[in-house]
């Protein structure tokens, strides 16, 4: 994992770009378009710290009737030459139009690993409704999404854990208001139960502002807090919180 993201870095390091929770819609933006993000943190002396993230979208908006994108993040960790952070995240999304402006119908699929979450790897795939909010401000992006989805679960300690296929409700509520002609302010919400028990959830939060400072530079403030009703046996926390700082260049 390590020497992947090391690749990865190596060869996105002269490409610096936004992949950003903003809700995608159908001709926002045609054609072919690519975002990179990469970030490295190195701390030395007192505390041996270092930190690789490295994260790319390719979305196709065939500027009329649907559009669809491919996403890859991962991120690894190590504090005084222990491993705390190792994952991977794809995710692979259609959207296509039911309506003019206001319904859409898609289908989507991801695949995560996150070792310290114990999960060795977790299949999702599914479909659903998007019905637009907010079809008359054009500054304004507002989304209500209604679907199900099924989960597959293998956790790396079987002997603790038993693998888990669940089908669940997907909710979620995405909003993005634009201002200061490139300035933005977005926020995410998704709320998934399992189907045969409520009380087993998933709950996603994500904030995000995106100040431009300069042309295409822009900083970048996110907050993310998650909750899992139901983690691994193995798993102390069953959230998680992150706040992330950083300069991005968009292109």
């Amino acid at each position: 994992m390590k020497i992947l993201l090391l690749i990865l870095l190596a060869l996105l390091q002269q490409l610096h770009a936004l992949i950003s929770i903003t809700p995608v819609e159908i001709s926002a933006s045609p054609g072919l378009s690519v975002n990179i993000e990469t970030g490295l943190e190195t701390k030395r002396g007192n505390t041996h710290k270092d930190n690789y993230k490295a994260s790319t979208r390719v979305t196709y908006d065939n500027n009329l009737s649907y559009v669809t994108w491919a996403e890859l993040s991962g991120e690894y960790g190590e504090t005084n030459d222990i491993e705390n952070t190792n994952k991977i995240y794809s995710h692979l999304r259609y959207i296509h139009k039911l309506s003019d402006n206001i319904v859409r119908w898609e289908l989507f699929y991801q695949n995560q690993e996150d070792k310290f979450k114990s999960i060795k790897v977790r299949r999702v795939s599914g479909a659903g409704l998007r019905f637009n909010m907010f079809d008359t401000l054009t500054e304004t992006k507002g989304y209500f999404g209604v679907g199900v989805f099924n989960e597959y679960i293998r956790y790396i300690d079987t002997k603790l854990n038993l693998n888990e296929n669940n089908i669940r409700l997907n909710t979620y509520l995405a909003y993005s208001l634009k201002f200061n002609n490139k300035s933005t302010l977005a926020y995410t919400l998704y709320y998934q139960p399992n189907i045969e028990n409520f009380n087993d959830y998933v709950v996603s939060n994500m904030f995000e502002l995106k100040l431009n400072i300069y042309q295409k530079l822009f900083l970048k403030f996110t907050i993310s807090y998650d909750i899992d009703s139901s983690v691994a046996y193995d798993v102390t926390s069953d959230y998680d919180f992150i706040q992330n700082t950083s300069f991005v260049y968009s292109f």
